[in-house]
């Protein structure tokens, strides 16, 4: 039996946490699907549009090595995307264990026969401090490395 997973995630400012969630989840399925979430569904979710737009976002994750495929994510329900999809298995960072959305996805993937299978967040990177480093970055007052190379 060929087992399906699908590691759902935003994948904005992709970051060395998203390459390690899907290459670990690559190691544990026989086919990898990497559902994008869209736009629309982050906005809502987020209350804010993603840096990097939605076809962008699917061109990169698309071509990783070790996934097989990508789906637009475009509704709010992870069984919704099952019911298009079809996966045996949802990876997902151990940020949502035993937090009501990760109690609530365990739940509904549990009455139709989907695995949950949770990797290690990376807390030292992750796109919300990617995003706060970017709004905090002043282009007249460049800092670090991109200070040196201005000034140099």
């Amino acid at each position: 039996m060929t087992v399906i997973g699908y590691a759902p995630g935003a994948y904005d400012l992709f970051h060395i946490g998203h390459l390690n969630i899907l290459k670990h989840a690559a190691e544990h399925c026989d086919r990898l699907i990497a559902g994008v979430v869209s736009d629309e569904m982050l906005l809502q979710a987020k209350g804010r549009l993603p840096v990097v737009p939605l076809a962008e976002r699917l061109e990169i994750v698309r071509n990783l090595r070790f996934v097989d495929d990508v789906h637009a994510e475009v509704v709010p329900d992870k069984v919704d995307t099952w019911r298009e999809v079809r996966f045996d298995v949802i990876f997902k960072g151990d940020d949502w264990r035993g937090t009501p959305k990760g109690d609530k996805l365990e739940r509904d993937f549990a009455a139709i026969g989907v695995q949950v299978h949770y990797f290690p967040y990376t807390m030292h990177t992750s796109s919300t401090i990617l995003r706060k480093a970017l709004t905090a970055f002043d282009v007249h007052e460049p800092v670090g490395r991109a200070a040196r190379v201005l000034t140099s």
